[in-house]
């Protein structure tokens, strides 16, 4: 699929739901609301262009419940009334409304034309430090509560109950003066270009990322996926960085963690799929500050399914959650003592013809007003060693923490 970059103003509608049923509901009523519309667009269009839901889903099902996740749903989707999309080098402009009691066609096109009119051509804003105050960053438990998490995990893993879990912290970055969030997502296109870069906004807050993780991109009878579990940072010495690579191609512990993950979506596809392919051994996928171990998994769909049934079938992969799901899940509620909201979830969209792309909410923050709350997690297996792990996730905090607190 072409690269896609998406903008959407307003609401022309929301779907929202929770609990286990949400991708289900979600899908079932996009696919209404689309199929009923009265549409007015080219037969030929992109994906991604037309029509196209935007958003994202909480890690539980019934998670973002904490206060700082308030206007986040478990699950939501929105229809923009303006969507500007860029596929091929070319852009494409859909307007959507939805008809209001008593509304004519006359009080609807002026409504849109003022949308459009709204709109100016600008850069984002950069980063700008303030000039006085200093940012405070703290880690919302104590480090020694993760490291003593992964050893009672580690345990666990050591007497048979469960293969993997991965665990997450949370770190709050309190600054002088309310977080930009749009200068934070211009900045973060930057240094991540070859990641999946979202900014999913309410009025109460933003939600952004740079996620080198794809969970599902579903093109026709064609799904995508990729296996990313197993990292290391990165070096500005190329040959020290092809160093670190190789040790991590070579390493059992990643090498066995990587292939739980694989294994998994592999299994998930299979009963849905004519056929699943995946890579023989895992490449290298590199970004600003750290390199992954990953594997490219294709699928041809046996009946059509949405990228939004796609992505409730697969998520959580264990990369981000555990094996088996349902006992990872258990530990981890019981070790990580957090609220992940939309950590870790699936975000993205999906179009009228029901193709779209999820990426995993990982490399992500929460900002809110002159508070930002940054999350990383890691796949602990039974050979894990707490302190290395607690400095593997000061690594992945090092995407945001440095933008963040300027």
């Amino acid at each position: 699929m072409t690269s896609i970059s998406i903008a959407a103003l307003g609401s022309a509608h929301e779907v929202a739901s929770r609990g286990s049923d949400r991708f289900a509901d979600l899908d079932r009523e996009c696919a209404r609301l689309v199929r009923d519309r009265l549409a007015a667009e080219p037969d030929e269009l992109p994906a991604g262009a037309g029509p196209t839901w935007v958003g994202g889903f909480a890690f539980a099902p019934d998670g973002a419940a904490s206060p700082a996740w308030s206007s986040f749903p478990p699950a939501l989707l929105t229809l923009p009334e303006l969507t500007l999309t860029r596929s091929a080098e070319r852009t494409y402009l859909t307007l959507c409304a939805f008809v209001r009691a008593g509304e004519g066609a006359e009080a609807i096109g002026a409504r849109l034309r003022a949308r459009v009119a709204s709109l100016r051509e600008a850069s984002l804003p950069l980063l700008d430090p303030h000039p006085t105050g200093d940012a405070e960053i703290s880690s919302v438990e104590p480090p020694e509560r993760f490291e003593r998490a992964v050893g009672e995990a580690t345990a666990r893993i050591r007497d048979g109950r469960l293969e993997k879990v991965v665990l997450a912290r949370e770190v709050t970055v309190g600054a002088p003066a309310a977080h930009d969030s749009a200068a934070a997502f211009g900045a973060l296109r930057d240094l991540f270009p070859s990641c999946f870069v979202f900014c999913c906004g309410t009025p109460e807050g933003a939600f952004i990322g740079a996620s080198p993780e794809l969970l599902v991109r579903r093109s026709g009878a064609s799904a995508a996926t990729v296996g990313l579990a197993g990292s290391t940072r990165r070096s500005a010495d190329p040959a020290v960085d092809d160093h670190l690579g190789e040790q991590l191609r070579q390493s059992p512990k990643d090498r066995s963690e990587h292939e739980i993950v694989v294994r998994r979506i592999k299994r998930s596809l299979s009963p849905y799929a004519v056929w699943v392919e995946a890579g023989r051994e895992p490449g290298l996928v590199k970004v600003a500050n750290i390199q992954h171990l990953g594997t490219a998994i294709h699928a041809q769909l046996a009946e059509p399914r949405s990228a939004v049934a796609l992505a409730g079938l697969l998520h959580p992969t264990p990369a981000v959650g555990g094996e088996p799901r349902d006992k990872a899940l258990e530990v981890m509620s019981e070790l990580e003592g957090l609220d992940r909201g939309w950590y870790a979830g699936p975000v993205g969209w999906m179009d009228a013809a029901e193709d779209g792309e999820f990426c995993v909410a990982i490399r992500s923050a929460l900002l809110r007003d002159r508070t930002a709350h940054v999350f990383a997690g890691n796949g602990i297996v039974a050979d894990s060693d707490p302190a290395a792990e607690l400095a593997e996730t000061e690594v992945k905090l090092g995407a945001l923490l440095p933008l963040l607190a300027g």
